[in-house]
């Protein structure tokens, strides 16, 4: 390969490069070490790019940022596919280059400095084809195989390799010991089942990538509930560095019958994995590492989530349960057998020496099960565990919205019902706008107006509803949340992050702050990262708000920030308990305040009072909420609960006492869990933990 040069190139010199194509949708073009040594360095400069045909790409290269930017990034690397080119200077004064493809072969032939010719087996043909196509990994994992490669044969489990490579962790020893008892005492097997809280994720990923580094496991499968399929994937790929596909994603769909053998890790959804045909062709595949999160769900070894798991040809598996039992000791006999055949014995001879007649949840011969046990079982208690986070303290802002607001909410409420229960399917609008127009007239009017619209053009003629809907929601003069927004603001005082699920609603806010004096910062899902990166700077420095949609900071930085202000409500708790981790999290020294803005006699405000008034919601450990509604005998998502109690209810007093109801199955649902918690304390509690240590 060319040597990069240390001065300044000359017209006619040329390296080689790699395009990481990880951010051609935001049309930028990350700088490798080829590019640098060639392109000019500081801040935004002009380029020129031409390729071997003679099109011009219009560029421009920000040494200091790391990037090329502009649309003929996209142009260019859509008309050229790899992902190895070399660039030559062609006129170093105007800042004119050429990029063209490039061939290993010619590079070596080329450079009398380079290394020598190497010879390749006949049944290496492929990666030379590979080698001679310019199809290589992205650097970090060529680097990365190469640490692993030069580990795995130096070291034993002794000596844990992961703890190097994650990224940004903060690894409490309860985690280490975790990590290290999986991999060598249960060699690769293991019942995770820390309380709530502890980081279980963290240890399964920590397992995973030991792993990976030492060359032991290729292929991964992590099966999830439907609803932690995308929480998985972006923590694994921003804690350690891991791509994952979804099996619900376009690319894996894409690909056909072969996908499930073709990406080997994979994250799915356990109850699409379990189902005809996907079923079959995982059972045909042999997994390296299979790691199933939420892993009670497979408690009754008679339900199909259980076979499915039980058949899969699989060499280390993780099961990840807080409660790995609930109403049978039976059930702990079931995962265990899934992690060790054999290793209890028969389910006639289990029963027979560890449960007592004629009470399923009640221990026989505790000491000798806690024994066996600890061979394949990890459990962390909260008790044991030097982890504590401050306080939260919540406080509900109860808003009347004006006349003109209310008409507008009682006007979508009664569209949104008609239209879903019409007959005539073919004048309904689909569920998905009118969930949006529900949630939205939650929110604010820009962004119900904007969907309103939306729907109006859409249609081959407004519909009077949606033309009186429109008239409505421009009628209303004084929008009273963002009075109210401010107020708290105001009085709070300190920095605070203003959490919406609405562009529009961002908008709305952003303009209001300022025009009140505050500085504020935004953030959402459409912004490239770097523009991201200067808002967070800005928050951290001399904003006092930062107004965010829900893709709010994941994965960065804002202990600095101990306070949230949730202006509109998600109606799906787990989204409120993410928003609230933005700054609820280890590292966070303060006392964390919770602001929720609740209109009267919305859906909204029913949904908090059950989470807030009845279930404590924003009092609890976090991902105790998820464990309450596991609980539930309703198998639906909370959000879609919620939903068809709106659609089906037949006045406003039916729904108020359809909401009731709901709210005494959550307070049921949290008694339940809190039963189980203490059961297992009782049967789990003396336990040896990961490091040997009751």
């Amino acid at each position: 390969m060319p040597s990069i040069p240390i001065i300044p190139p000359r017209d006619g010199e040329r390296v080689v490069f790699f395009a990481d194509r990880s951010m051609l949708d935001l049309d930028l073009l990350p700088l490798d070490e080829g590019l640098r040594a060639v392109l000019p360095g500081g801040g935004d400069c002009a380029v020129t790019i031409l390729d071997d045909e003679g099109h011009e790409y219009p560029m421009t290269v920000n040494g200091n940022e790391g990037y090329l930017a502009g649309r003929g990034v996209r142009e260019f690397l859509n008309r050229h596919p790899g992902n190895r080119f070399s660039i030559e200077v062609t006129d170093r004064e105007k800042n004119c280059y050429r990029i063209g493809g490039w061939s290993p072969v010619e590079s070596v032939l080329a450079d009398p400095l380079g290394d020598p010719l190497i010879a390749f087996d006949l049944e290496n043909v492929s990666v030379l084809e590979r080698l001679t196509s310019g199809l290589f990994e992205p650097p970090a994992l060529h680097d990365l195989n190469r640490q692993a490669q030069g580990m795995s044969g130096r070291l034993g489990f002794e000596t844990l390799l992961s703890p190097d490579v994650a990224q940004g962790i903060v690894l409490y020893p309860h985690q280490l010991n975790a990590v290290s008892a999986a991999v060598r005492r249960f060699r690769g097997r293991a019942l995770l089942c820390d309380e709530v809280g502890l980081g279980k994720t963290v240890e399964a990923g920590m397992v995973l990538l030991e792993y990976l580094l030492r060359g032991m496991a290729r292929k991964v499968l992590i099966l999830t509930p439907p609803s932690l399929t995308q929480q998985w994937q972006e923590e694994m790929g921003r804690k350690f560095n891991l791509d994952f596909v979804l099996s619900d994603s376009e690319e894996f769909r894409g690909a056909g019958e072969e996908a499930w053998r073709r990406f080997d890790r994979v994250i799915a959804s356990i109850h699409t994995a379990k189902r005809q045909p996907h079923a079959d062709r995982i059972r045909e595949i042999y997994y390296d590492i299979v790691i199933v999160d939420e892993a009670h769900h497979l408690r009754n070894r008679a339900s199909v989530a259980h076979k499915f798991v039980d058949a899969l040809q699989k060499r280390y598996i993780l099961l990840l349960t807080a409660t790995p039992v609930q109403n049978d000791l039976s059930e702990l006999f079931n995962l265990i057998t899934l992690l060790k055949p054999g290793h209890l014995s028969t389910s006639y001879a289990f029963t027979r020496d560890f449960v007592t007649r004629g009470d399923r949840m009640t221990p026989k011969n505790l000491p000798r099960l806690r024994g066996l046990l600890a061979d394949v079982m990890i459990r962390n208690r909260r008790a044991t565990v030097d982890l504590k986070l401050p306080r939260r303290i919540a406080r509900t802002i109860h808003v009347d919205l004006t006349p003109e607001e209310r008409d507008l909410y009682r006007g979508i409420t009664d569209y949104v019902r008609s239209s879903y229960n019409r007959q005539d399917k073919g004048r309904r609008s689909s569920p998905l706008v009118l969930w949006t127009l529900q949630q939205e007239v939650g929110s604010s009017v820009p962004a119900t107006l904007s969907t309103l619209e939306k729907v109006a053009q859409g249609s081959s003629g407004a519909s009077q509803e949606i033309e009186r809907l429109v008239a409505l929601s421009r009628a209303v003069q004084r929008q009273a949340k963002p009075e109210a927004a401010l107020d708290v603001i105001s009085a709070y005082g300190d920095k605070i992050i203003v959490f919406t699920q609405f562009r529009e609603t961002q908008e709305l806010l952003n303009r209001a702050l300022r025009r009140a004096g505050f500085e504020t910062a935004l953030f959402h899902g459409g912004m490239r990262r770097i523009e991201k990166e200067k808002e967070i700077k800005r928050f951290s420095e001399t904003a006092q708000v930062l107004v965010s949609t829900e893709s709010g900071g994941e994965g960065r930085n804002l202990q600095f920030c101990n306070a949230i202000l949730n202006y509109d409500l998600p109606w799906n708790p787990m989204r409120i308990e993410q928003r609230v981790g933005r700054v609820h999290r280890v590292g966070q020294t303060r006392d964390v305040h919770v602001f929720n803005l609740s209109a009267r006699d919305t859906i909204e405000a029913h949904i908090l009072d059950i989470l807030d008034a009845k279930i404590n919601m924003f009092e609890l450990v976090v991902g105790e909420i998820d464990m309450i509604l596991g609980n539930l005998s309703d198998e639906r998502e909370f959000e879609e609960i919620v939903m068809d109690i709106l659609l089906t209810s037949l006045s406003e007093a039916d729904l108020r006492d359809r909401m009731v109801s709901l709210g005494d199955q959550m307070v049921e649902a949290r008694k339940e869990y809190i039963r189980v918690r203490d059961y297992e304390e009782k049967l789990f509690g003396a336990l040896e933990t990961a490091d040997g240590k009751p």
